[in-house]
């Protein structure tokens, strides 16, 4: 293995003077990459539906940084209206934005619709971000060198998007329907890089997935995964602060560019040190990009302009 191939969070460089807003902050790799950014100087945004987790997870992260600069904002990725609200005073109070790292998720839940009707995973994991990227957009512009990172997951190549049923009105698979939308997160990325790149931006956007990690991701899923998952979770996930790797790489590594995509470098991508990773054949189709693109706007009725 390459000393290139064993980056660490040691290798992040000095975030102080910058500005990360992270999406589900308060567990997971969310907290750990929120953490991480905290410990290198960042000013941390804990972008999180429940603030009263939110001002547990800030504890947590002042008694191992005693000097974090952090905030709470509140923000419901299901809620679209919350999305607007939390954009609003995102962009009122931070003058910049140098990391917006689209992070937060749900897996694999039980059939469920948002308040704006939407399939509730492809609402939260896609649709949210989607919108709050693009109303959070004019401010990321504005700071020099800023990225956009939204979190995939390697069983986007498992998935295909289902324009003939992208609400998952005529049926519902909850395996589907999470890799209809982690699918979804890599395209948009593809597509916003696409786009900035055409505009002529300083911005870029990169992605990211975690491999096998262990996180409350877990908590809807099937009956039978809960009782061997403590058998054998520990033989396939690794910690959420190796999980965290490749997001966190995405976002600090001033070697990144724009389109990248990140991920664990190990056998099956599932675990292992973060570098860039292939896309899968799923995510190659720059025509579905624009569509699923056009459709978003549509959804979520914000456009870019780009």
């Amino acid at each position: 293995m390459t000393a290139a191939r064993k980056w660490t969070a040691q290798d992040v460089p000095d975030q102080t003077g910058r500005t990360a807003v992270v999406t589900g902050a308060t567990s997971g790799i969310g907290f750990a990459t929120a953490k991480e950014l905290a410990r290198h100087g960042a000013h941390v945004v804990l972008a999180v539906r429940d603030t009263g987790k939110a001002a547990v997870a800030a504890a947590r992260i002042r008694a191992a940084v005693p000097r974090a600069e952090l905030t709470v904002q509140r923000l419901d990725l299901a809620d679209l209206g919350s999305v607007r609200e939390a954009a609003k005073e995102l962009a009122d109070r931070c003058e910049r934005i140098d990391v917006l790292l689209n992070n937060a998720g749900v897996m694999w839940t039980p059939e469920a619709r948002t308040a704006d009707g939407y399939e509730l995973q492809f609402a939260t994991n896609h649709l949210g971000h989607f919108a709050l990227t693009g109303l959070l957009l004019d401010t990321l512009r504005a700071t020099p060198g800023a990225r956009a990172v939204t979190i995939s997951s390697y069983v986007h190549r498992l998935a295909r998007i289902d324009f003939a049923d992208l609400n998952a009105e005529r049926r519902y698979s909850r395996y589907r329907a999470y890799g209809q939308s982690k699918l979804a997160n890599l395209m948009f990325s593809l597509e916003l890089q696409r786009r900035l790149a055409a505009a002529g931006a300083d911005t870029v956007a990169v992605a990211a997935h975690p491999g096998l990690a262990a996180t409350g991701l877990g908590r809807d899923f099937p009956a039978a995964f809960h009782r061997i998952g403590p058998t054998l979770g520990p033989l396939f996930l690794q910690p959420a602060d190796r999980g965290m790797l490749p997001g966190l790489r995405a976002a600090t590594d001033p070697g990144v560019r724009g389109g990248q995509f990140y991920g664990p470098l190990g056998l099956t991508e599932t675990r292992g040190h973060p570098g860039p990773v292939r896309t899968g054949g799923s995510a190659r189709d720059p025509r579905v990009w624009r569509r699923l693109w056009e459709e978003s706007e549509r959804l979520t009725g914000v456009s870019y302009g780009i």
